[in-house]
């Protein structure tokens, strides 16, 4: 049996040579790189070059087809810092670019890579399809239900290839969790758990204050309402409002859930409720609850969501994790590997398989090769399963704000509650119109 203590120790050693070749310094990445033909490369461009968005940059310039034409941003000053860092990445003299929508009138960009806010995803995905460009696009696919929906259909009528960078999909220990849960070797799956227990401080009220130099603010915004700048809305902390995003539902949920949707081979669930709310942090600035606990009814079997945003210690040991809790015995799996805990004489034990690669750059790779390919059925993530996980993250939520149990007719495309039905879809301003396919 592993203990805690041996798990930490082993992930400790596993670890850390991955970790370096996560991190691997920007002159090596570019001294890797081979030449490769003018007919073989592919033209890509970055909407959205902070944080995430450099992260995918970096995990793609390690594929030698690759070819960065361009950067696009709002914010001057990072396209500034991350203009310098691809030129050490080998990367001659990428176009720069403030408005997304001009960097997609470039014939010669084959693909492009969304790594903005959430509530950009849609219109980002949606244009770039339009304009006749691949797409990379960061999770969660969509700040609503509706705009999910949407971007289904508008990459079947495009015929282009769409990742979501749900890159857990990529990885051997991920994939060969789901192999043994699909066995049936667990026997009969009665639940399953998803959870993150996030230990963080809380985020201190600041007041509004005049936008930086350099940053257009407006473009920012984009669909979401007009306010006034403040910096726990902009940048990273953005996830913590309903504006733009799902909180941490839809920052680490979608990637957890992803995991026990692929793992149960289920979509949408027959009735969701929630509890939860600011008990943690109740004066801080976050908008989305610290707390949150909900129950998704599959029929067959209920998978619950939880997250502590203060607190660190999770079940089963893990601060996050997938659970699949059978007759026979329990899988656990989250990033840093997995085992099956058997249930006395019923089974033998799984031994813990650590994490041995790198999910990310595999996920880039992936992308690359099925779009030389064509193969759509080679895709690791493709949009319909990002955008049914992104669906039963803001199901949650919708539960949550409504403080409803909620049902959901497919047929119809609505839930039996008007007031989770106004979620669905949201109000676009600022003079943008809601993508229509």
């Amino acid at each position: 049996m592993n203990t805690r203590r041996d798990f930490i120790k082993n992930s400790a050693i596993g670890f850390g040579g991955l970790a370096f070749l996560e991190t691997m310094p920007l002159e090596m990445i570019a001294a890797n790189r081979k030449k490769v033909a003018a007919s073989d490369k592919l033209n890509i461009a970055l909407i959205g070059v902070k944080n995430q968005g450099y992260n995918n940059l970096r995990a793609f310039l390690k594929v030698n087809e690759v070819n960065l034409v361009g950067l696009c941003d709002i914010d001057d000053e990072q396209l500034a810092r991350r203009k310098a860092d691809v030129v050490k990445l080998g990367v001659a003299n990428p176009i720069i670019y403030k408005d997304y929508r001009k960097m997609l009138e470039n014939k010669d960009i084959d693909a492009v890579l969304v790594a903005t806010p959430d509530h950009w995803h849609c219109l980002q995905l949606t244009d770039s399809l339009s304009a006749g460009k691949h797409v990379y696009v960061e999770k969660p696919v969509a700040n609503s239900v509706g705009e999910a929906k949407t971007m289904i259909k508008a990459t079947e009528a495009s015929g282009k290839i769409v990742q979501v960078n749900q890159w857990q999909r990529s990885q051997q220990h991920f994939k060969d969790a789901v192999a043994f849960v699909h066995s049936g070797k667990l026997g009969t799956i009665l639940n399953t758990k998803t959870w993150m227990y996030r230990g963080t401080d809380p985020l201190p009220i600041v007041a509004n204050s005049p936008v930086p130099a350099g940053v257009d603010y407006k473009m920012w915004l984009g669909p979401a309402q007009m306010r006034d700048f403040n910096k726990n809305r902009f940048h990273y902390e953005f996830r913590w409002f309903w504006d733009y995003a799902g909180g941490l539902m839809c920052d680490w949920g979608v990637h957890l859930m992803d995991i026990m949707l692929w793992g149960m081979q289920v979509n949408e669930p027959k009735s969701v409720s929630a509890t939860g709310g600011k008990r943690i942090f109740p004066t801080d600035a976050r908008e989305t609850p610290d707390y949150l606990h909900v129950t998704y009814d599959f029929g067959t079997f209920s998978n619950t969501w939880e997250h502590y945003m203060g607190i660190g210690a999770g079940q089963y040991g893990r601060g996050h994790g997938i659970a699949f809790i059978g007759t026979k015995g329990t899988l656990v799996v989250n990033r840093s590997g997995w085992e099956v805990i058997a249930e006395n004489g019923r089974m033998e034990s799984v031994p813990l398989a650590l994490k041995s690669d790198v999910g990310l750059d595999l996920h880039a790779q992936n992308f690359v090769d099925v779009i030389k390919s064509g193969r759509k059925e080679d895709l690791a993530c493709p949009i319909q399963a990002g955008a049914t996980v992104a669906v039963n993250a803001h199901m949650g939520n919708t539960a949550y704000r409504t403080g409803e149990k909620i049902t959901w007719d497919a047929n119809k495309g609505l839930f039996d509650k008007k007031s989770a039905n106004n979620l669905i879809k949201p109000i676009y301003h600022n003079g943008f119109n809601y993508p229509k396919f």
